[in-house]
């Protein structure tokens, strides 16, 4: 891509992402991660508004009387992108690409992020780390993230969520916020997301186009593997190979849920002619309850 192509690209979701979280996400993304970095400080009495959540019932039970945990937030919290960037994430049938979806979902993020003073990291996969952008701040770092994800070409078209999970495991030692971007076409990462989610605030964001769930009837077309650049013919008729092609997908699919919600993660799942700002804020709002 050209230069001058490159930054009015980079300039149009600039525009595009930093409204969306200047309007939608600054609070709601704050609210959501506001308890994960605290520092606990001392006890006090409970007062009438207090949130009950936070009575500590040790103190409570030994002065007879309620007295709450009073928590310092830290100054900043840290938000790292796992970002797939595998063959399968350069296929789209309706609006976009799921890497261009991804791309502009990170971006909204970043934003809301750098307007809470927090720092903003991105690991780059497939089936190994392709580049790791150290957490930085400011927006020119942002820009130069989003710069990354619309041109970077990776030297592997394969998956391996679990090498991602373990390096930020190995390389994040303070607690953090983690968004996993991929369309989950994988099933070996369960037991490296178990490590990551015990230290840190973790969610999956499954991005998926409606033709990997259920395949059109458009009769003998050659289809090219994204991961392993084979071609084959396939009859997309054949009732057989759309039941096959559906089960597939709800493999993956089960595989992704119960794998975050056994490690205590959070998840959701974007189709690439839904809105995702929309699917963002109810998870944000969901999450800071």
């Amino acid at each position: 891509m050209e230069t001058q192509q490159l930054l009015k690209k980079v300039r149009r979701i600039e525009i595009k992402t930093r409204r969306l979280s200047n309007h939608l996400f600054s609070g709601e993304y704050h609210s959501s991660f506001k308890g994960r970095g605290m520092a606990f400080s001392e006890v006090r009495r409970y007062e009438f508004g207090d949130d009950i959540r936070a009575i500590d019932w040790n103190v409570t039970a030994k002065l007879n009387e309620p007295y709450i945990k009073v928590f310092e937030e830290e100054r900043e919290l840290t938000l790292m992108l796992l970002v797939d960037l595998s063959g399968s994430e350069n296929f789209g049938t309706r609006n976009q690409l799921k890497r261009e979806m991804i791309t502009e979902i990170c971006a909204t993020l970043s934003f809301s992020a750098i307007q809470n003073n927090d720092k903003v990291g991105v690991i780059f996969f497939s089936d190994k780390v392709e580049k790791f952008i150290p957490p930085g701040k400011g927006k020119s770092h942002i820009l130069r993230i989003i710069r990354e994800l619309i041109e970077f070409k990776p030297e592997s078209n394969k998956t391996n969520i679990a090498e991602a999970l373990r390096f930020f495991s190995a390389f994040q030692k303070r607690r953090a916020i983690a968004f996993v971007l991929s369309d989950f076409m994988d099933s070996r990462y369960r037991s490296a997301l178990k490590i990551a989610s015990r230290k840190h605030d973790i969610t999956g964001i499954r991005i998926y186009d409606p033709s990997e769930e259920d395949l059109p009837k458009l009769g003998f077309l050659p289809m090219r593997d994204p991961e392993t650049g084979k071609v084959h013919w396939l009859n997309t008729s054949s009732g057989k190979l759309r039941i096959k092609m559906h089960q597939r997908f709800a493999e993956f699919h089960q595989y992704f849920k119960e794998s975050f919600l056994r490690s205590g993660a959070g998840e959701l799942s974007i189709r690439v002619d839904q809105s995702y700002p929309a699917a963002l804020l109810a998870y944000f709002k969901n999450k800071s309850r």
